[in-house]
């Protein structure tokens, strides 16, 4: 082949280097690409003389022909080139099309089951989100890559992440995607904890804990527009509790419901902070938790049940 500027990169007398999308296609037909030394037409005489020869025949038996579609040009192209490969040699017995059956088809290997997908090549440094963009949507990789500079592989239908030559993640290709495509895989324990976590759990929690823990998740849940915003109140409630221990977190809630009906995470970190839960005080009675409810809407909660 020659040094067509798209394929190869650099051939000099020590290395070869190939566009990256055009070896991987020569390695998924199984073929070598071995590209003619630059300025050396010679390397290759045969096989231009050939397609001179074949290129000037085919234009002369057409050239009194009128086609009005590529179709018919291609198809009365394609009869041609029947018609020369089936021609008898000159000077030895047979045809090219001989030749080719006899000696070099039984070398042919079956071509792959699909085509070959076109793939472009970019570079990311990792960010601390652990994500990289493609298009308009964005791919998580796993985070022990942040900044680490990787390899993207793109194609229509698949994305790719490769690191030191070591594919390190892997993408179904979206069109546009509002938010970030994570896999729980490539997130850390806490994160994956975390988009685990919904109003539901929350309250399954806090109910094993006591009611007036209870009281305070579902104060933290509702108290905004969207349930969501809640969450990280909550999930930091539980790593009170895990600090402190679930029952003291139970008494400490208790205390700050006696100030107020919606005491804030600081209330209560305080508390636990300075020791008040442990101080034996006037606790809420169980009528008076059930007297506090908290309302979403048309919502409304009584004694911790929902």
């Amino acid at each position: 082949m020659d040094n067509l500027k798209t394929g190869v990169i650099k051939n000099t007398r020590t290395e070869l280097i190939l566009n990256q999308s055009y070896h991987e296609m020569a390695e998924y037909y199984g073929t070598a690409i071995i590209p003619a030394r630059p300025l050396s037409p010679k390397d290759k005489p045969s096989a231009e003389g050939t397609v001179r020869v074949m290129e000037t025949w085919i234009m002369a038996s057409l050239r009194n022909r009128k086609f009005f579609s590529f179709e018919d040009l291609n198809l009365a192209i394609r009869e041609k080139l029947i018609e020369f490969n089936s021609k008898p040699f000159q000077k030895k017995q047979g045809s090219r099309l001989s030749a080719f059956e006899e000696e070099e088809r039984e070398f042919l290997m079956p071509l792959p089951a699909s085509p070959y997908e076109t793939a472009i090549w970019s570079k990311a440094t990792i960010q601390p989100d652990y994500l990289i963009t493609v298009g308009e949507c964005k791919y998580s990789v796993p985070y022990e890559y942040i900044g680490k500079e990787v390899e993207i592989r793109s194609t229509e239908k698949s994305i790719e992440a490769f690191y030191h030559n070591h594919r390190i993640a892997s993408h179904v290709r979206k069109a546009y995607s509002p938010d970030p495509i994570y896999t729980p895989e490539h997130m850390p324990e806490k994160h994956r904890r975390y988009l685990a976590y919904n109003a539901e759990s929350f309250l399954d929690w806090a109910e094993g804990v006591g009611i007036s823990t209870l009281l305070v998740v579902k104060n933290f849940l509702y108290m905004h527009k969207v349930e969501q915003q809640g969450y990280k109140p909550c999930t930091s409630l539980m790593k009170l509790a895990d600090r402190y221990s679930m029952e003291r977190l139970e008494k400490a809630c208790e205390k700050a419901l006696s100030y107020t009906p919606s005491p804030s995470l600081k209330n209560i970190a305080t508390i636990l902070k300075n020791g008040q839960d442990k101080i034996e005080s006037t606790t809420l009675s169980s009528g008076k938790i059930a007297s506090i409810g908290i309302t979403r809407g048309a919502s409304y909660f009584k004694g911790g049940e929902r």
